[in-house]
């Protein structure tokens, strides 16, 4: 067998400031697509993993998930963070394989199903009036990232879940921590990349909801997910934590880094402003393609479950394969033009959402408050301008912009 691919470009994926630096990114995604798209990585601190970076390579990944498993390794970590996670026993959805994955994710499946949007949709339209209400009486400027975006699907998801709003700042922190472990302004632990801090209170906090809903059960997702039974028996307390995790984070910070990189574009782009704002009824392709634009899900890692081959290169069995969203949303066999802003793109066959039965659980309550959310806003924006230097969360799993700063009227 020939040595593996190894090319640089691919190496820069392994480092969270990357993600901070979309031209270098981008870069470097581009070159891997035309020269490199199936890369070896080996670099200090990371166990050695396979970069995917063509659309239909990843959806063939994820359309084979007997063949590429989401365990032991779902997301890309430094080995101190794979031996960190294993020590604390996190088996969240993404780390789950069927038929554990498919019996599990039916606990919450039904609060995010359409029947459940529409109920849910009153809500989400107040609370995006309230949040572009609050935009307007802080202006006429603001950190847009930092003072509206991560609120508002902060409030929606928590609301979901059934916790107290005094609670919600307490949870904003954790996830900025958790997601943020790489990043110096939001890292907690003493090393990059160390999210045990964060787990052991996301934990703490967790355990007292399970104990509360289990005793005096309500009508939220809360007590779906404390009370739930798996062929008989309750999940056990890490499964019960586990599960609230990826509701609480994922359910917020990804919708969150959306509207601020929908904004920002937007922005950058006032011929879409205006065709958007013009015709409102673009609204469900531009939030499509704000979500390519953006892909706040930066990768998810598969394993081979026995020798096989992509793109014709061996993969043994064991090895890891990183699936790079952010290369597959801007593939140029997809999409036409993939580095133009357009808000009537159709078709949009983005990957930002995943594929297959790792689809994303709570995608339809994404779209809906990324839409709710420029609905309310754009009719009553008169202008909008970026006041200063954007920062981006150094990442290398989810995250976004953490700074806007714009100035803006409405009128």
């Amino acid at each position: 067998m020939s040595a593996p691919t190894m090319d640089e470009a691919a190496k820069l994926l392994a480092d969270p400031l990357t993600y901070t630096d979309e031209q270098r990114l981008h870069a470097a995604l581009a070159h891997l697509r035309g020269s490199a798209p199936v890369s070896w990585v080996d670099v200090p601190n990371y166990a050695p993993f396979w970069v995917i970076t063509k659309h239909a390579d990843v959806m063939d990944i994820e359309r084979d998930n007997m063949v590429f498993t989401n365990w032991p390794r779902p997301v890309l970590a430094t080995r101190q963070g794979d031996e960190l996670q294993a020590a604390a026993g996190v088996r969240t959805l993404i780390h789950m394989d069927d038929p554990q994955h498919r019996v599990v994710r039916a606990i919450g499946s039904d609060w995010f199903r359409p029947k459940a949007m529409r109920a849910l949709k009153v809500r989400v339209d107040e609370l995006a009036k309230i949040y572009v209400d609050k935009m307007m009486a802080a202006g006429p400027e603001c950190d847009f990232a930092a003072q509206v975006a991560v609120n508002y699907p902060l409030y929606v998801i928590m609301s979901l879940l059934g916790l107290p709003e005094a609670d919600f700042p307490r949870m904003l922190k954790l996830t900025q921590e958790l997601f943020g472990s790489a990043d110096s302004e939001f890292k907690r632990g003493a090393a990059e990349g160390d999210q045990l801090p964060a787990l052991l209170d996301m934990f703490q906090y967790f355990n007292a909801v399970t104990a509360s809903r289990r005793e005096h059960p309500t009508e939220d997702l809360s007590s779906v997910i404390a009370n739930a039974r798996v062929d008989g028996e309750p999940l056990s307390d890490i499964d019960t934590v586990s599960y609230y995790l990826i509701v609480a984070t994922a359910g917020h910070d990804t919708t969150s880094a959306t509207i601020s990189g929908g904004l920002h574009a937007l922005v950058e782009n006032p011929d879409q402003l205006a065709r958007l704002r013009d015709n409102l009824g673009l609204m469900p392709l531009a939030t499509e393609e704000m979500i390519r634009w953006v892909t706040p899900v930066k990768q998810f890692m598969r394993t081979a479950a026995k020798d096989t081959t992509v793109r014709g290169i061996p993969i043994a069995a064991g090895e890891s394969l990183l699936l790079s969203y952010v290369s597959a949303n801007r593939d140029e066999d997809v999409f036409d033009d993939p580095f133009r802003f357009d808000v009537g793109r159709d078709p949009n066959k983005h990957l930002a959402f995943g594929y297959g039965v790792h689809f994303c659980m709570g995608a339809a309550l994404a779209r809906m408050e990324v839409s709710s959310f420029f609905t309310e806003l754009l009719p009553r924006l008169k202008s909008i301008e970026l006041t200063g230097d954007l920062q981006f969360v150094a990442t290398t799993f989810v995250g976004g912009l953490k700074h806007l700063p714009v100035r803006y009227s409405f009128g």
